[in-house]
């Protein structure tokens, strides 16, 4: 039974990983004056605790843009992430950017939020107000990924562009040359072997290729294809030795709790930090050790 897809934290990762990118794309016209100078904060879900509900803070991603220089007041932008239109409250939205205006003591806030999916009864503006008076009007930026022409952004230089285009709009004809794209700009503009990883995850679960369409794949793209396949080894070794390690972690914390009846704090954290050679060593101490200092000794 295959696991159910975290379209919300798939999101959230993205653009905390790439704000600055995320917000050339999501937010291509309030991003035209972010250059290299500026300093773009991520504001911590759990900072804002205090203030707002459950339900407000679960889907948001608060970004932070400061200019050093001072040219410009800060602007605060929220992003959110939408996979089904028509759970989408635009209450929800005014209100959360309203508590986060008040918090943050600024009228200068952006809301994007990030639709996979169309949906023509998707609210795009609210007024409050009665026949004589407008009294609160409220809108958004709109990024429908799925009314998005991908054809725009096949040799981007933007990360978050490239990573999307299975999101975006194509025709089925189109879908291995779609998922090419996508992989070519991880490839290319991602050097960090780690995050090439990570994201190489999110490009196969928004493709979804069957086993016909990934073998047209490898004879059309042999090159690229020879290094996706040396990232999906490096990840199923990575996942083996994170599995072996947890294990072993798990199994000396056992034990230390069996024999000592405590796991002190300063055990913990040195678990935690622990290599994989140096809780082979503490599992093979334990055995003898009269006290927790002779099996963390140096």
């Amino acid at each position: 039974m295959a696991r159910p897809v975290s379209h919300d934290q798939n999101f959230k990762n993205l653009i905390l990983d790439y704000p600055r990118e995320a917000l050339a794309f999501f937010a291509a016209n309030e991003a035209q004056d972010i250059d290299a100078s500026v300093t773009i904060t991520p504001l911590r879900q759990e900072q804002l605790k205090e203030r707002l509900g459950e339900r407000f803070r679960e889907l948001d991603v608060p970004l932070l843009v400061e200019w050093p220089d001072g040219r410009r007041e800060a602007l605060l932008f929220v992003l959110e992430e939408e996979t089904n239109p028509q759970r989408f409250s635009i209450y929800r939205l005014a209100h959360y950017c309203l508590d986060l205006a008040e918090l943050l003591a600024t009228q200068r806030v952006v809301p994007v939020v990030i639709f996979l999916h169309d949906y023509p009864g998707i609210p795009r503006q609210l007024a409050l107000g009665s026949e004589s008076h407008r009294y609160l009007a409220f809108d958004y930026i709109a990024c429908v990924l799925a009314a998005t022409p991908a054809a725009r952004y096949l040799d981007s230089d933007n990360l978050v562009a490239r990573l999307n285009l299975p999101n975006m709009q194509w025709t089925p004809e189109k879908k291995v040359e779609i998922y090419a794209k996508a992989i070519e700009g991880l490839l290319t503009l991602e050097p960090n072997i780690e995050k090439q990883i990570k994201y190489l995850d999110f490009i196969d679960i928004y493709t979804g290729l069957s086993d016909a369409e990934r073998q047209l794949y490898e004879s059309r793209y042999p090159q690229e294809s020879t290094a996706m396949t040396g990232l999906v080894e490096r990840l199923q070794t990575e996942s083996m030795q994170k599995g072996r390690h947890e294990g072993v972690e798990g199994m000396l914390r056992k034990q230390i709790e069996l024999k000592f009846s405590e796991l002190p704090p300063w055990v913990d954290e040195r678990l935690k930090q622990a290599s994989d050679e140096q809780l082979d060593t503490w599992v093979a101490r334990i055995l003898t050790a009269t006290t927790l200092d002779e099996v963390f000794k140096r």
